[in-house]
């Protein structure tokens, strides 16, 4: 019987980048409609030359498949063997990853979320950018397989760098929420603006440490630089509303092989303002990176 071809399912997800010229499918059958199958089609890398480039992103209003077919065609295709590491932002720790952690679980994927220094239970310790790697590092090699890499904000510039050192040892880096160079007046502004409000609100004890020391570590540090020289798939995940979003064309030009999606009425904090948009992204990455059978 001869299977309809659907996009996976994004809801009213804004893409950009370059489509795959090449795909790999699972063929399922809905439970809620046992005789009606339904192809999964998701892009592979490498993309060929002949691919066109998407000159403005283009918004997708497929219809979904119900839930049980999703999961069962990532199942089909390998995808639930594929480890995934997630690194959290400033301020923040391992708990904001609750939602991507359960869904994960739900899907059969080993889902780890780890504490960067200074942040959760390594509160007591002073953040540099070495430590944030060694951290990755370690979680990293704890995985029975090259894992996809998630991190945002801060985790998403972490991951960037850990993927510009050890490329060999990731699957793929899905960076959220850092579509901006950790330099110039505007991050400056950020570190004054945000010590003082939380200062004078009393928020966040005397933790704010945290955020100088982020800066420091980060100052030097060029994402572009370590996006131009990735061959590894990158997914480049925003909120419309992210003030943090405004280089997103230089990451794309800098990797060309990257995608970006952008989830409307989210903000910076995007896993956790879109929790099943940021799943949906996190699963097609995964699903992509799955081995490709042969019958």
């Amino acid at each position: 019987m001869a299977g309809r071809v659907v996009r996976p399912p994004w809801g009213d997800l804004v893409h950009a980048g370059r489509p795959s010229g090449r795909s790999q499918t699972a063929r399922v059958c809905s439970r809620q409609s046992p005789r009606q199958e339904l192809v999964i089609s998701t892009p592979a890398l490498p993309r060929t030359a002949a691919s066109p480039r998407a000159t403005r992103p283009t918004l997708v209003v497929d219809p979904a498949p119900d839930a049980a077919a999703v999961v069962h065609a990532a199942r089909q295709i390998g995808a639930e063997a594929r480890p995934i590491v997630l690194v959290h932002g400033t301020r923040t720790s391992s708990a904001i990853w609750a939602p991507q952690v359960a869904e994960l679980e739900r899907l059969g994927h080993v889902a780890v979320a780890i504490d960067l220094p200074g942040h959760g239970a390594r509160s007591h310790e002073r953040f540099t950018l070495e430590g944030a790697l060694e951290a990755v590092d370690a979680a990293v090699a704890g995985c029975s397989a090259p894992p996809l890499l998630v991190g945002l904000s801060l985790g998403g510039y972490v991951t960037l760098a850990y993927a510009g050192r050890h490329e060999d040892r990731i699957a793929g880096v899905v960076a959220a929420g850092c579509s901006t160079q950790t330099r110039g007046p505007l991050l400056r502004g950020y570190s004054r603006v945000s010590t003082g409000v939380t200062r004078a609100l009393r928020l966040g004890g005397g933790s704010w440490h945290v955020v100088t020391d982020m800066l420091h570590a980060l100052a030097a540090y060029s994402p572009l630089s370590d996006l131009r020289r990735l061959t590894l798939p990158v997914w480049l995940v925003n909120g419309r509303r992210d003030p943090l979003r405004l280089e997103e064309r230089r990451y794309l030009r800098a990797h060309s092989g990257a995608r970006l999606t952008v989830v409307p009425r989210a903000g910076h904090d995007v896993n956790t303002h879109a929790p099943d948009a940021f799943n949906r992204v996190l699963v097609d990455a995964l699903r992509e990176l799955a081995p490709q059978h042969t019958p």
